[in-house]
């Protein structure tokens, strides 16, 4: 909008200056001094003046910067302004458009000599006419010549520091456009990653969740059959019927608590267990029956002050003692066995201890399409929630398995 007005202001502007210039004239060619020969003089610049206009309107447009041509019309704008200055002071009002078109029609070099020749004209009028009277005229003439000396120099540094403002203002946008730019494709980037961790997080929950299954599974029904399987062995092998009666009851009840246990695995409750005991009275519970199945003494021992825990810890430890026991029950072949669990500062320790044959941790074959979870599974839950699990084994000389865990509070 601005470079428009500017537009249009070089365009006219001296037509406008110079009409108002000749009313100005006309009004004080008495008081001047001006006689029929000076007007003469005067209409026939003033005709070369618009002659000299309409040439360059026709040519400015090819001539859009500082260029040789525009120097030319320049020097002859300001030799007809100086000459109608010379013949009436009221003139000057069109020699002042010297001072808006310079940087347009002169080079570098030729801007500061353009716009002393102007101010001279201005100098010149403002002093009353050229050339000036006498000593004290030019001593007028030379101090106004100065003044307007010192205000171009001002203004020019004024227009040089809006324009330094203008090119920092144009920077600063080019900058914010590339930044806009740059953060558009940061966030098209971020969206497409956001999109990928979607995926990747429904294909862990999905992995995630088929692991606990599995798990669940394992310590539910596996053991569970493995349980009923051991009491129908005992029935197929007994000639007491009462004694066959009982273990047929324990296949039947242990039947039952699988069943219950899978159904609320698939849910992801907690196991049953824990569903209205506190995990110490679960623990032992869970350790005196899986005595009176095997016939192993068994003990169960809690150590610091018992506090109710959060629900996937309890669920967490009671699954890996009742694989412990499993494991024992199916390899250990021990006369005893111990459960220690342990509230500490912080932590929670679950320790199972038995005197069995033992094993080589280093030579154990890890997780196999028949071998179950083992192990692996009981180390895979306590790092689930942030915990740890660690195997002590020699042959011969039983097994000690630790669970350590974070302290989490109920709630």
């Amino acid at each position: 909008m601005i470079e428009r007005r500017w537009g249009m202001f070089h365009r006219w502007g001296p037509y406008v200056l110079l009409g108002f210039g000749i009313l100005m004239s006309a009004a004080t060619s008495g008081v001047v001094g001006m006689g029929r020969d000076a007007w003469y003089v005067a209409g026939a610049l003033v005709v070369a003046a618009v002659a000299l206009q309409l040439w360059w309107g026709r040519l400015a447009p090819a001539h859009p910067g500082p260029s040789r041509t525009g120097a030319v019309y320049y020097a002859l704008r300001w030799a007809i302004a100086f000459v109608l200055t010379w013949i009436n002071p009221f003139f000057a009002f069109y020699a002042v458009v010297g001072y808006f078109g310079a940087e347009r029609l002169l080079s570098p070099r030729l801007v500061k000599p353009g716009l002393f020749a102007t101010a001279v004209i201005m100098a010149g009028s403002q002093s009353g006419g050229l050339p000036p009277d006498e000593e004290l005229g030019w001593s007028v003439f030379g101090g106004l010549l100065a003044v307007n000396i010192a205000l171009l120099t001002v203004f020019a540094h004024l227009a040089e520091q809006e324009e330094q403002r203008a090119r920092d203002a144009a920077a600063t946008i080019v900058e914010l456009e590339r930044t806009n730019t740059a953060l558009q494709q940061a966030m098209d980037e971020n969206a497409a990653l956001h999109d990928q961790l979607l995926v990747q997080a429904r294909e862990a929950g999905v992995a995630d969740e088929r692991r606990r299954l599995a798990a669940e599974i394992h310590d539910t029904i596996a053991q569970g059959l493995t349980g009923i399987i051991a009491q129908l062995q005992v029935v197929s092998t007994a000639s007491d019927e009462t004694l066959a009666r009982e273990h047929l009851g324990r296949a039947a009840d242990l039947a039952r608590h699988s069943l219950g246990e899978a159904r609320r695995s698939v849910h992801n409750l907690s196991p049953t267990a824990l569903e209205h005991d506190a995990l110490p009275e679960a623990l032992k519970k869970t350790v005196a029956q899986w005595a009176e199945r095997t016939g192993v003494r068994a003990d169960f021992t809690v150590t610091g002050p018992a506090e109710p825990l959060h629900e996937e810890i309890e669920a967490t430890l009671l699954r890996i003692v009742q694989e412990a026991l499993s494991n024992a029950a199916r390899h250990a072949e021990a006369d005893r066995l111990g459960v220690t669990l342990s509230y500490m500062e912080g932590e929670v320790a679950l320790d199972v201890r038995d005197d069995g044959r033992g094993f080589d941790p280093l030579t154990l074959v890890r997780r196999s399409g028949s071998g179950g979870f083992g192990l692996d599974g009981m180390r895979a839950r306590a790092e689930r929630i942030a915990g740890s699990f660690t195997v002590e084994s020699e042959p011969g000389n039983g097994t000690a398995l630790s669970a350590r865990v974070p302290l989490v509070r109920h709630g």
